[in-house]
Order: C-alpha cells, then sequence, then structure tokens
C-alpha cells in the first residue's frame, strides 16, 4: 500500500477496535508500558499462528527501521 492508498476497511475496523482496548486500559489506570508490551505479545502471539518465521522478522525488522528512521519518534503533548 501507497502513502496516498486508502487502508483496507478490515485494517481500519482492526485498528479502531486496538484503539478502544487501548483506551479502556488507560481507563483502568494499567502503565502504558503494560499496555504496549501485552498488545505486543498478543500480536507476535498472533503473527506466530499465522505466518512463516523469516515472515515475522521481516516485519520486525521493517519495525526496526521504522523506528531508526525517526518514524515513530514521542511527541510531547
Amino acid at each position: 500500500m501507497s502513502d496516498d492508498e486508502t487502508p483496507p476497511a478490515e485494517l481500519s475496523h482492526a485498528g479502531a477496535v486496538v484503539d478502544k482496548a487501548i483506551e479502556y486500559m488507560a481507563g483502568q489506570n494499567l502503565p502504558p508500558v503494560a499496555i504496549a508490551s501485552a498488545l505486543l505479545g498478543g500480536a507476535m502471539g498472533l503473527l506466530a499462528r499465522e505466518m512463516p518465521d523469516d515472515a515475522i522478522i521481516r516485519v520486525l525488522n521493517n519495525a526496526i527501521a521504522s523506528v531508526r528512521n525517526g518514524e515513530l519518534k514521542r511527541t510531547e503533548h
């Protein structure tokens, strides 16, 4: 998907559900690192059930590249 394409409806829906789950957990006063760790662990488990290891490594390498490129820089509120 290129930058100017709209994400598929399933991705938008899944993202909205995850956003609501994060909002709920934050409302339960769970620490942000605990929330993120739980979401990452769940995502890794799902990937492990659905993809071969080499594909998971490519996903993780893309995530690492995003961090190194500054795409995930923390913004001040």
